[in-house]
């Protein structure tokens, strides 16, 4: 196991396939990958803090977050408001950046990724999320599995 002591990650294209999936009464729906879960639960089990920021601001994930029992959920983070958030995780758990790592696919992610100690995304991200100097580009694509990929390379 690395010296990460925090690992967040993003949702859509990350934990999801990055669709927005509407029902004809316009509730959203999102797919969540089960071995995603798992492998923030197994990292969790060695001491480790997990949690999520993302843009969106939405029930769904917060019931995903509340059913993985995750140490953080930080919603609606758009325009830098990633990286500030994870700064202040770490400022409370009195940890610096180079101890988090951190999964995002999309340009709102890149400035995060870019300052975390470990980086990662999914096999499908943006091209300018690949371009990331020392990010790890997963096999798996968003919403298959990635973030486990991801944390199993940390364990």
């Amino acid at each position: 196991m690395c010296d990460i002591k925090l690992f967040l990650t993003d949702v859509d294209g990350t934990l999801t396939d990055g669709g927005m999936y509407y029902t004809a009464s316009g509730d959203t729906m999102k797919k969540f990958n089960t071995r995603d879960g798992m492998g923030l639960q197994l990292l969790q089990k060695t001491g480790v803090k997990v949690g999520i920021i993302t843009s969106e601001n939405t029930d769904i994930v917060t019931k995903r977050a509340e059913k993985l029992g995750l140490d953080f959920l930080v919603q609606g983070k758009r325009d830098g408001g990633k990286l500030a958030a994870a700064r202040e995780i770490c400022e409370t758990l009195g940890i610096t950046l180079n101890e988090l790592a951190y999964i995002g696919d999309d340009v709102n992610c890149a400035e995060l990724l870019r300052n975390a100690g470990i980086a990662a995304c999914p096999a499908d991200a943006m091209p300018q999320v690949k371009a990331i100097t020392g990010i790890r580009i997963m096999s798996l694509k968003g919403g298959e599995g990635c973030v486990r990929e991801f944390i199993n390379s940390l364990l």
